[in-house]
């Protein structure tokens, strides 16, 4: 049994480590990518001491294949053999197979179908950073802080980020129960239809008081940057004279889009955000300001908040270290690892997401674990937020809630925002003496 369980281990490992050592070089910005090459050879004595390890995991592979109480397909087990690998790293890596696979290219070309929310997983809890707007999520009164306790029943507790999404999503029509825990309330359970969601970036671009422009972005999908771009030339051509970039509630996306984005605001050249791996000292790649359109002419602040993560958070460390703008708000999530999405060339329809490395800001702070802090701290309590919330929604989809529902929230003042909108005029006041 030994002997042959170590020939099969050696065949099954040394054909992952091909797939995940061969093929093009990984990019963080797409979610199709494959690997580069390992750094070192592996000597021949940890080669001897691989072979043992892997010869324990076959045993075990086959034991449980032979004499589990219910017939497994060796697939099934090698699956989530991987995925529990991969999960023991830490919540963001994980095991795609062809299903969540092709979940995954869905929900960043901005389009899936699901209940329309963004989820993070924060001291092993299943966060709800954003309901996408319009979505079922957003219609049955889930509010970003929320947490997920149970899906379907099942407890949420501890479970890996692939594994929420993978029981939050399915086909449109079908439904999910989710148990929620809320600031202020006992637990209550929801229904929720999944139906198909679009997601828009930009929300709510307008001209505020005293010519100040303002522009939401809910996330960083492949359309962003060009929707962001859009606003802020429609804002310019209405005479705008500062902006107010929101990013509350925005839990990131794609790499290469929130470069983009932070680009059009700085410099030409400017750095964005570099990585670093395992020493946390030597610079793996860095990203910087590039294009032909450049807007750094206008005095600009940034709203932030605890759900605002990943590409949120690297713009927002962008524009603070450059001194191109003031970040008004709350510490971010502190999300800000390097996802790869590593496409496996013996399962080409199958993929790992593996931690990578860290993002750190232009002046070298690491983000992941700490988040960025506000120059402007200025706290809103849940309950204040969500009626703010509320309000924002029935300002920026007026035919979707009755006249009533509005006139009640009235009152519901955005603090946070007014002050983003003082310290621009203040900036832009200061700028012309």
């Amino acid at each position: 049994m030994r002997v042959a369980a170590r020939g099969l281990s050696l065949c099954l490992l040394l054909g992952a480590a091909r797939a995940v050592a061969a093929g093009a070089a990984a990019t963080n910005a797409t979610p199709d990518a494959t690997n580069a090459a390992p750094d070192a050879a592996i000597s021949g004595t940890e080669r001897d001491a691989v072979y043992d390890d892997i010869a324990v995991f076959t045993e075990a592979l086959v034991l449980v294949q032979r004499q589990y109480v219910d017939k497994k397909e060796f697939r099934d087990l090698i699956y989530g053999a991987i995925e529990g690998m991969l999960v023991s790293l830490d919540p963001h890596s994980g095991f795609l197979p062809p299903q969540e696979y092709q979940d995954l290219r869905e929900d960043t070309s901005g389009h899936f179908s699901g209940i329309g929310i963004h989820v993070g997983v924060k001291d092993g809890q299943v966060l709800v950073l954003a309901p996408i707007e319009g979505s079922p999520a957003h219609r049955a009164g889930l509010m970003s802080g929320d947490h997920i306790v149970k899906i379907d029943r099942l407890s949420a507790i501890g479970i890996s980020m692939d594994e929420t999404v993978r029981r939050l999503r399915g086909a449109r029509g079908s439904s999910v129960l989710v148990t929620v825990e809320r600031e202020g309330r006992d637990p209550f359970d929801l229904t929720l239809v999944r139906d198909d969601v679009k997601v828009a970036s930009v929300r709510g671009a307008r001209i505020l008081r005293d010519g100040v422009g303002y522009v939401r972005l809910t996330q960083f999908a492949e359309s962003s940057a060009d929707e962001f771009a859009d606003a802020v030339k429609k804002l310019q051509d209405q005479r705008m004279t500062a902006l107010v970039v929101d990013l509350r509630d925005n839990p990131g996306g794609l790499l290469n889009v929130a470069v983009s984005v932070a680009g059009l605001l700085l410099p030409s050249g400017a750095e964005v955000v570099s990585t670093r791996g395992r020493d946390g000292v030597r610079v793996q790649e860095r990203y910087k300001a590039d294009g032909s359109r450049h807007v750094t002419d206008l005095p600009l602040a940034v709203l932030v908040n605890g759900r605002s993560a990943s590409a949120a958070e690297i713009v927002t460390g962008a524009w603070q270290d450059n001194h191109r703008a003031v970040v008004v708000g709350e510490t971010t999530f502190g999300k800000a690892s390097v996802q790869n999405v590593l496409r496996l060339t013996t399962r080409p329809d199958c993929a790992v997401r593996l931690t990578t490395a860290h993002y750190y800001t232009p002046a070298g702070r690491l983000i992941h674990g700490k988040g960025i802090a506000p120059d402007i701290a200025l706290a809103v309590p849940p309950s204040a937020w969500r009626r703010v919330v509320l309000r924002r929604s029935y300002d920026e989809m007026p035919d979707a809630f009755p006249a009533a529902a509005r006139e009640k929230l009235e009152d519901a003042t955005d603090s946070q925002l007014d002050r983003a909108v003082d310290v621009v005029i203040g900036a832009r006041v200061l700028g012309k003496r």
